[in-house]
Parts: structure tokens; C-alpha cells; sequence
């Protein structure tokens, strides 16, 4: 079955990025000029998706707001002649059919996906976490999409990781593999990098079947309290096959710092009316720090 649907969780506190998100979604923090979000409602659109649920919380109405008309802020531009950007931000409203859930409690990813059993109902669905933005000729979740419908299972995304970056991630342990398509053994949650069976880790995009639902609905709270998707699929590991797809394409990981200030910086340079400016500060910057350098010497 073609997967029309997907769940985009946007329920998190963004305690990574205080005091920034202190009033402001951490998917609402712009990269460029688009919000962080913007990218992967663009990405699941660009991969053949219709219709998107984004599963809020408390101070999350930004969100909606910017999916929304602004009949006002369109009138004006229309007024300054500004038709460019006019017809930018009236995209913006057409991009999906886009609706919204409230995650009452924060409880989990695996949580955040079972609040949407209603809207996805009985046939397969995508999940795009929102601190995963990827950059990829071939959209990252139309690769796993092209797997689920070859073999109709559940798919995760994958991507080599460092050693000292294992324990930030879900690890797989694969059972055989096939170029870039492996069938998995096992999960692992945050292991240790000694105890680690891999160096392959998913990176937030998913393409999961109804038969998830249940399961999630019986988990008990696993690490941190919350209910995880990873339990869940490591149960579904056990009755049916799961395949990960090793993404090809750049990720960035903006739910850390240093990732976000990457990604605004790389995105910048891959626009030409950017690329000039930003190179010539850059330069002008590594040329101050030489000198710095020199002088302490």
C-alpha cells in the first residue's frame, strides 16, 4: 500500500536549546529563513506525502499559525508589489493537508506516535522527527518508502556514526544485508560503545505499519520514564521483518548546538545569492583568528 500519511512529533520541550525555546517551539527556530519544521513538512510533501498530523504541546501555536493563512501579511505584500515572497508565504499554507493533535503529557516518542492511531487508521504511515534535517537529492523518507513498497515492512533509517557518538542513538543489529537495505536482529537504545552491536544508528525517519499501534498501546514506560518507539520495534522484531535503509544524503543533527550552527552555515552556502557573502566573511573570520593565533605565539 502507497503511505499517504505521516506523523510529525512536535511535542518536545526543547530543553537543549534554553533559553531560546523557553516561549518559542524549538521547531519554530529558523535555519536560514524557514523554521526548522518548515524543512521536513517540505521533505514529507517532496516524498509523496498528503496528508500530515504534527503532534503538539503546551505553547506550540506558532506551529500552527505558520502553516495557517495570513490574509493580512499576503495583502500587504501584495500591496508592495512584493510578489515573490507573496507567493512564498501563500505556499507555505498549500503545502499538505496539515492537522494537529495535542500530546497531553510528555510521555515519549512512542507516545507521541500511538496520539495519532486515529488520524493514520489502518494502513501505513511515515514518522519524521523534527531534530533530523536531511539534505538529499532523492528525499531521505522517499528512500525508505521506496523499500516499504517492495517489501511492505516496517523501515527505519539509518546512517553510520562515529564510536563516541553510539551512545546518543537507537544502534542496530542487522541480521543479513543487501547494498543498502539491511534486516534487522535487534535495537539497541543508547548502548555503550562496548556493548554496541554496530556503528549504525537511526536517524529519525521511519516508515511504519498499523500493526505498531498495538504494541505501543502495551508498553509499559521504558527508559526515562517514557514509552519508546525503539521498545516497540524491537517487540515487532521478534513476529515480523524489519528492514533499515541506509540514508544517502547530509543529515544535521539541530537538536545539538553545534549541529544547528552547521546546518544554518551549509544551507547558506548551497544558496547562490548567499554563497559570495558568506565565503567572504568566513575567510575574512579565519583570517582574524590567524592573526590572533600569531600574536599569542
Amino acid at each position: 500500500m502507497t503511505v499517504k500519511k505521516a506523523v510529525i512529533p512536535a511535542a518536545g520541550l526543547g530543553t537543549r536549546f534554553l533559553p531560546a525555546t523557553k516561549a518559542q517551539p524549538k521547531e519554530m527556530l529558523p535555519v536560514v529563513d524557514k523554521p526548522a519544521i518548515q524543512y521536513i513538512v517540505e521533505e514529507a510533501v517532496a516524498s509523496g506525502i498528503e496528508s500530515i498530523i504534527i503532534v503538539t504541546g503546551r505553547n506550540k501555536r506558532s506551529i500552527e499559525d505558520h502553516f495557517d493563512r495570513s490574509v493580512e501579511l499576503e495583502q500587504t505584500l501584495e500591496e508592495k508589489g512584493k510578489n515573490e515572497i507573496l507567493e512564498e508565504i501563500k505556499g507555505i499554507s498549500n503545502l499538505a493537508s496539515i492537522h494537529y493533535i495535542r500530546q497531553r503529557e510528555p510521555l515519549g516518542l512512542g507516545h507521541a506516535v500511538l496520539t495519532a492511531r486515529q488520524f493514520i487508521g489502518d494502513e501505513p504511515f511515515a514518522v519524521l522527527l523534527g531534530d533530523d534535517l536531511m539534505m538529499a537529492e532523492k528525499p531521505a523518507l522517499r528512500q525508505l518508502m521506496d523499500v516499504h513498497e517492495q517489501t511492505g515492512t516496517d523501515v527505519v533509517g539509518v546512517q553510520h556514526v562515529a564510536p563516541e557518538d553510539v551512545s546518543k542513538y537507537g544502534i542496530i543489529d542487522t541480521r543479513t544485508s543487501r547494498g543498502l537495505v539491511y534486516e534487522l536482529a535487534d535495537l539497541v537504545e543508547k548502548p555503550s560503545v562496548d556493548e554496541a552491536p554496530s556503528m549504525i544508528a537511526v536517524m529519525g525517519r521511519y516508515v511504519l505499519n498499523p500493526s505498531i499501534f498495538p504494541i505501543l498501546a502495551s508498553l509499559e514506560k521504558g527508559a526515562g520514564g517514557e514509552i519508546q518507539l525503539t521498545d516497540a520495534l524491537r517487540k515487532q522484531c521478534t513476529v515480523s521483518p524489519i528492514h533499515a535503509v541506509s540514508i544517502q544524503g547530509q543529515r544535521y543533527d539541530i537538536g545539538d548546538k553545534f549541529g544547528y550552527l552547521r546546518a544554518g552555515l551549509e544551507m547558506a552556502l548551497s544558496r547562490p545569492e548567499m554563497r559570495g557573502q558568506v565565503l567572504s566573511f568566513l575567510n575574512g573570520l579565519c583570517g582574524k583568528i590567524a592573526v590572533r593565533q600569531k600574536t599569542h605565539l
